[in-house]
């Protein structure tokens, strides 16, 4: 699966260990920026995620900012987009199975480090069934 990570500099060191996560889970991953812990403003790096979305450079994206909340609303104004904000594994189960979420949002200032790397891999975990399940009705 493709998957792009972007985040502003509150998420940059958080985006930084995830892509090591999602390359080891055998992922495609692209890096959106930022490229430091130097500002940025977060609507720019959501925006770029979402057209990565949108354009088919990418299957899934995983966005962060400080809080999660404004990235969230940036990325879901892009028509084909459905960002969810997730600081559980529930609702990150709940936001794909149920909702169909592409892009999962998170607050760096709010989950940290051990938190994030479980909720992904059972994430991408669930991801990856609901992709069989979708190429099985397509086939």
């Amino acid at each position: 699966m493709r998957i792009a990570l972007a985040a502003d500099h509150a998420g940059f060191a958080l985006k930084q260990r995830l892509l090591g996560v999602v390359r080891e889970l055998g992922h495609e991953v692209t890096d959106l920026g930022a490229d430091s812990e130097a500002a940025v403003d977060y609507p720019d790096l959501a925006e770029r995620l979402g057209m990565a979305i949108r354009g088919g450079r990418a299957d899934r994206g995983i966005l962060l900012c400080g809080s999660g909340v404004g990235a969230s609303v940036v990325a879901n104004k892009i028509p084909g987009v459905r960002a969810g904000i997730c600081h559980d594994g529930y609702s990150a189960h709940q936001g794909v199975e149920h909702d169909e979420v592409n892009v999962l949002v998170l607050g760096a200032r709010i989950v940290g480090p051990a938190l994030a790397d479980e909720r992904h891999e059972r994430r991408l975990g669930k991801v990856k069934a609901l992709e069989r399940r979708w190429s099985k009705e397509q086939s």
